[in-house]
């Protein structure tokens, strides 16, 4: 580039990936300004609006798994809606907070005043974990949206949740205010679907608080304590994202859509462990047969089918 040169603005397409934070910030709020719109909501979140389609994603995100999940640190928001030419509107945290701000409250109310989610015919509200909470809660802001929550909290409150014991922290927050407890806020949504792994016991305890007419519970055992990071690994994430803002995604739908965790290597281990820690020997020689079989690069796979092969030959005739 020449000296006299003027640095080319990012755009949808420039990477942003190992920027220091505040010249991220700067980039993603140049973007977001140039496409639509950026809001500072107090000290630890923001939000982005890119003008698209008549579908609306609505997506909370937060800056650490941004920086961690995506090849081009932006918002999963905008990679879904560039490629299915959708609107998004992205609210970030930088910081697990789970969205209980009152910039948030007062943000989410200027919206509903402007009538902005009337504008589309279709409104999506995604996220993941404490996100998931966030997507739930507050899509009690457009009636007759969907609502797609990945291993969701339904509230942090004590006097409901006090078995959850991972977040005790943020139990602090103020839970019983505006856009408060999650499943409630979920009533008038068209329809949801709650994706949660029963294995994990905290997660299938506050999949089981969202119960409602309108909710579809969707099973992911085996797969972990990050479905987010799982469904990308799958290749499946954004069409389900697809899928769930359009109407079209069914339980069935999803199950032949899972079936993808049969190549994602993560899951196989996972599975693996669960059936070597219950003693199913067979059980698990079988999976490292078949995982040696179909998949390459797999080495554990191949160094535990050695270990399995003399393990089931020590074993007595008729033992698992």
């Amino acid at each position: 580039m020449q000296d006299n040169e003027t640095p080319k603005a990012p755009t949808l397409d420039t990477s942003l990936a190992d920027m220091p934070k505040r010249d991220w910030l700067v980039a993603l709020s140049g973007i977001a300004e140039e496409k639509g719109h950026f809001t500072t909501l107090g000290k630890h979140h923001f939000s982005t609006f890119i003008e698209g389609g008549e579908t609306l994603l609505v997506t909370f995100e937060n800056y650490d798994s941004i920086q961690r999940i995506s090849p081009k640190a932006q918002p999963l928001g905008w990679e879904v809606g560039k490629v299915l030419g959708w609107s998004t509107l992205n609210v970030i945290s930088d910081g697990q907070s789970w969205f209980r701000d009152r910039n948030i409250y007062a943000y989410f109310d200027d919206l509903i005043d402007d009538g902005f989610f009337e504008e589309f015919d279709n409104v999506l509200f995604y996220g993941a974990g404490p996100c998931g909470y966030a997507a739930a809660a507050y899509s009690i802001a457009s009636p007759g949206a969907r609502v797609l929550a990945l291993q969701p909290q339904a509230t942090l409150d004590p006097r409901i949740a006090e078995w959850d014991e991972r977040y005790i922290r943020q139990r602090r927050a103020n839970w019983t205010t505006r856009f408060g407890y999650a499943p409630d806020m979920i009533d008038g949504a068209q329809e949801a679907f709650v994706l949660y792994d029963p294995e994990q016991t905290e997660d299938a305890m506050h999949a089981a608080l969202f119960t409602r007419p309108n909710v579809h519970k969707l099973r992911m055992r085996y797969v972990g304590e990050a479905l987010q990071y799982s469904l990308r690994n799958m290749k499946i994430l954004s069409r389900i994202i697809a899928l769930a803002g359009t109407g079209q995604l069914t339980p069935e739908v999803f199950a032949k859509l899972f079936r993808a965790r049969r190549d994602d290597k993560n899951y196989l281990r996972v599975l693996l462990r669960d059936l070597e820690d219950e003693g199913r020997v067979k059980l698990a020689h079988a999976l490292c047969t078949n995982v040696v079989t179909r998949l390459d690069g797999v080495p554990a796979f191949e160094r535990r089918l050695k270990f399995l092969n003399e393990k089931l030959e020590a074993l007595p005739e008729g033992d698992s």
